[in-house]
């Protein structure tokens, strides 16, 4: 079931290439979504005729407290992508190569637009596959075998996107929540099976809670599954604790920090957890290192709402090359840890191995 000509190759949106050829990478963004369903009400009620209010320089501070609580601000989409390819250009003006888009199916990435972005940029795109939270899916998808997903994830890897032939070249982020759903536990399932088939990489994200960074581990590792292979996400939220930090590290997943740019400790989607600056998610960084992990962190800034592109007013995906890689060398980030976190352990773990 394998594609032999993928072995030892990374598959982008225009096809396959070297992990040679692969530079500085950020493991875990959004080019093309649409997150409406991530909506919540303001907190206040005062403040819901701000729900559709345009973006202006008054109201961005509002935003930025509550980007979930503004409709605008939850799509990049058709009409952002000229925005999105100068950001892309930019990237690759200050020594970005390439991008993971994790828009998985609830998500609604227009893969022809990322290989557009891709010819037009030269920024190298790897699109994914997978499904994300139960409460992003169609009924239909939810009442699906773990045989019909695996279908699907096949198609996307060997075959192309229905209707584009463009092929995927990561399953996930695979979406969970906590307690997860019975959907959820056959999407990891799922995600298992379709790495032994393909040889894939596979990412998750995690519900929000520290146990679910260690319950989707276990499930999917059960099922066949490779940590080896595979990436948690947004453990800058979720394991917050030092200590269980380095017990997850030890199981042998990439870690990955990838809300880089978030400033505001105020967490809309979990109220109970206080968001970390920068700082801290270089601080955290730093302890895997010292605790000799340096070959299984990645990092990126999981933009997927307006507020944070550069039109709006927002950090861009330009931010952790500009802004954080000098304060990561002045606490004690080496140039060659740099090299690992951003070329080399991306390049080994997008690598197909069947």
């Amino acid at each position: 079931m394998s594609d032999s000509n993928r072995v030892s190759k990374i598959q982008t949106v225009t096809g396959l290439i070297s992990p040679e050829e692969l530079g500085q990478t950020l493991t875990h963004e959004h080019l093309s979504i649409n997150a409406s369903s991530f909506f919540v009400d303001p907190c206040q009620p005062r403040f819901k005729d701000n729900i559709n209010k345009p973006f202006t320089l008054e109201n961005y501070g509002w935003i930025q407290h509550n980007p979930y609580s503004h409709k605008p601000n939850l799509q990049i989409d058709t009409p952002e992508e000229q925005t999105v390819i100068q950001e892309l250009k930019y990237f690759k003006e200050n020594g970005g190569d390439a991008m993971v888009e994790n828009s998985t199916i609830g998500l609604h990435a227009d893969v022809e637009f990322l290989k557009r972005a891709s010819e037009e940029t030269g920024v190298k795109i790897i699109a994914s596959t997978g499904f994300y939270v139960d409460s992003f899916q169609s009924e239909e998808i939810k009442q699906l075998s773990i045989e019909k997903l695996c279908g699907r994830i096949q198609q996307d890897l060997t075959q192309g996107v229905e209707g584009t032939g463009i092929k995927c070249g990561v399953i996930g982020e695979v979406g969970c929540t906590w307690p997860l759903t019975d959907f959820e536990k056959r999407s990891i399932r799922a995600a298992a099976i379709s790495q032994q088939d393909h040889g894939a990489p596979v990412i998750f994200h995690p519900g929000r809670n520290q146990e679910a960074p260690f319950e989707i581990l276990r499930i999917f590792t059960e099922a066949g599954g490779k940590a080896e292979h595979s990436v948690m996400s947004h453990l800058d939220r979720t394991l917050i604790d030092e200590s269980r930090l380095l017990d997850f590290a030890n199981q042998g997943m990439y870690c990955e920090y990838d809300l880089f740019g978030i400033e505001v400790s105020d967490y809309q989607l979990c109220p109970t957890v206080d968001m970390p600056s920068d700082a801290q998610r270089i601080k955290a960084i730093r302890c895997l290192i010292d605790n000799a992990f340096e070959n299984k962190i990645l990092i990126a800034h999981d933009i997927h709402t307006k507020h944070r592109l550069m039109k709006y007013g927002g950090h861009g995906f330009s931010h952790i090359l500009i802004n954080v890689l000098p304060h990561m060398k002045r606490r004690g980030i080496t140039q060659q840890h740099i090299d690992k976190i951003l070329v080399q352990n991306p390049r080994k773990w997008l690598t197909f191995t069947k």
